[in-house]
């Protein structure tokens, strides 16, 4: 999987500047405050696997209020970042692990997280890895999931459509590579009617430049 890697390499390369970046963008605060009010009220109690945790922000959002957190990522980068956040050892645990292909050690879980992952995946990615995350963690487990909207002037435009229907943005790293990635903005009708048969119970909230889900797998 080719744009797999391409995914890793690019928030790979551009780490160091994430969270800058992020917090920079102040149209988008009063947002992420509702949302870190929201994902903290959800994550309450909950024993999370979290997916493509990046540099730990939103690790850092639950770990207060969960139970246990295991967050996971692909990037060496990325995780070394999100060690520096020194957050709680008997709560919150680290680990390498690519979200379309879990280990079998990683524990149960009462919750799962995906913030900012889902649509950096392709349409056949997502229904794979709805049907392994069921068989992985069992059935009535809490999936969270957050991501963003598109807003004109403010979003990445989508560069080119495949003949799948899949989307792609064209981005430039640091070092000035440019590179192309997958990227969706779904429609509330689109994300129900893409977890139909994997989940129950689905809510969604649309925010101006996010979109909060929630749901119980099946």
């Amino acid at each position: 999987m080719e744009h797999k890697n391409q995914v890793a390499a690019f928030y790979a390369k551009t780490a160091a500047g994430y969270d800058a970046a992020a917090s920079g963008r102040h149209e988008r605060a009063n947002d992420l405050g509702q949302l870190r009010e929201s994902v903290a009220h959800l994550a309450r109690g909950h024993v999370i696997l979290e997916l493509a945790c990046g540099t730990g922000y939103w690790t850092e959002v639950m770990a207060a209020a969960a139970e246990r957190i295991v967050a996971t990522d692909t990037s060496a980068e990325m995780l070394a970042l999100a060690a520096r956040r020194r957050l709680p050892a008997d709560k919150v645990t680290f680990r390498t692990a690519d979200g379309l292909d879990l280990p079998a050690d990683l524990g149960e879980f009462t919750a799962v997280f995906i913030g900012f992952w889902w649509s950096h995946l392709l349409r056949e990615e997502q229904d794979t890895f709805l049907k392994q995350l069921r068989a992985r963690v069992g059935k009535d487990v809490l999936l969270i999931v957050l991501d963003d909207a598109y807003v004109e002037g403010s979003s990445t435009v989508i560069a080119r459509t495949d003949l799948q229907g899949n989307t792609f943005q064209q981005l430039t790293t640091p070092d000035g590579e440019r590179v192309e990635l997958p990227k969706s903005y779904p429609t509330d009708s689109g994300l129900r009617k893409r977890l139909a048969d994997a989940a129950r119970e689905i809510k969604i909230v649309r925010m101006e430049y996010y979109w909060l889900l929630t749901c119980r797998l099946k």
